[in-house]
């Protein structure tokens, strides 16, 4: 899991969105990935319920190529954990996201879940700013966007703060009163307080009993907890993922060598999930 890149258009109309900043590098000046924007190493998504690529068109002061630099200011602050913080940027006039047609919330601003790491520089400023504080962000950058009703249903892995694009598509997905899709989650960590928006996908799941279903795997749960101990396995996925879907995966490195094995001569390695019989056609990793 690497930068998220924020992406940014000449359009009036806004779309929140919530993106993860577990970043290290330079201070003050950060790149975020937009949610389903392939990354350079990423295999492109055909075959089985396909991602669409989409026109960027780029906010004004940005150069030919989409990159350019503008500010953010922060608007808010709220801490989520005993390591996380979501912070609230108010977005520059006359742009928004060019971002999923997945969140429905208005409001003409952008929020970053930003997980702090020990010795993260980068996290560890942005956990340092408060309202009023403005951010330097690097974009737009071309990207593939969700299309409704694509796949029937999608199985989501995520890992720790790898939570956050999956919460986009999610909330995309099951707001979206045209969409039919159903939405299994298998999302692990170390402890209960490294389960990010626990609350919101709770909700979810109330609300969308048929369609949603989270799965959790927690390392080191509480004393008495109900989630299930351990990692994100072979045998866990075996029991739990949908067969057929397409499968959206997000989380440490490891992890997600782990699932989708690595390339090479002859495509190389294969991960757990070629294992249980998924394509790499199938396989989209943020």
């Amino acid at each position: 899991m690497s930068f998220y890149r924020s992406f940014l258009k000449n359009q009036r109309t806004t779309p929140a969105a919530l993106v993860t900043a577990a970043l290290s590098g330079t201070l003050g000046v950060f790149a975020f990935r937009r949610f389903l924007t392939g990354e350079a190493h990423a295999e492109a998504p055909r075959g089985f319920c396909p991602l669409q690529g989409q026109e960027q068109k780029q906010m004004s002061g940005f150069g030919r190529m989409g990159w350019g630099l503008t500010t953010l200011k922060l608007a808010s602050v709220q801490t989520v954990s005993h390591n996380a913080k979501r912070l609230r940027f108010e977005l520059p006039e006359n742009s928004s996201l060019a971002s999923l047609p997945l969140t429905y919330d208005k409001g003409h601003y952008i929020e970053l879940l930003v997980k702090k790491y020990p010795n993260g520089r980068a996290s560890s400023h942005l956990h340092s700013l408060r309202p009023g504080d403005t951010l330097s962000v690097v974009g737009p950058i071309r990207g593939y966007s969700w299309k409704p009703n694509e796949c029937p249903q999608v199985n989501l892995i995520a890992g720790g703060a790898g939570i956050t694009p999956m919460f986009q598509l999610i909330q995309g997905i099951l707001n979206n009163d045209e969409e039919t899709t159903k939405v299994k989650l298998i999302y692990g960590a170390n402890t209960e307080e490294d389960l990010l928006l626990k609350d919101e996908l709770a909700a979810f799941e109330h609300k969308f009993p048929d369609r949603f279903q989270a799965v959790y795997a927690v390392s080191n749960p509480s004393a008495g907890s109900l989630v299930k101990q351990g990692r994100i396995t072979k045998e866990l996925l075996k029991a739990e993922l949908i067969q057929g879907g397409k499968i959206f995966v997000c989380g440490p490195p490891a992890m997600e060598q782990s699932l989708i094995g690595n390339k090479g001569l002859l495509w190389g390695k294969t991960g757990v999930l070629q294992e249980l019989g998924f394509s790499r056609r199938q396989i989209y990793k943020f």
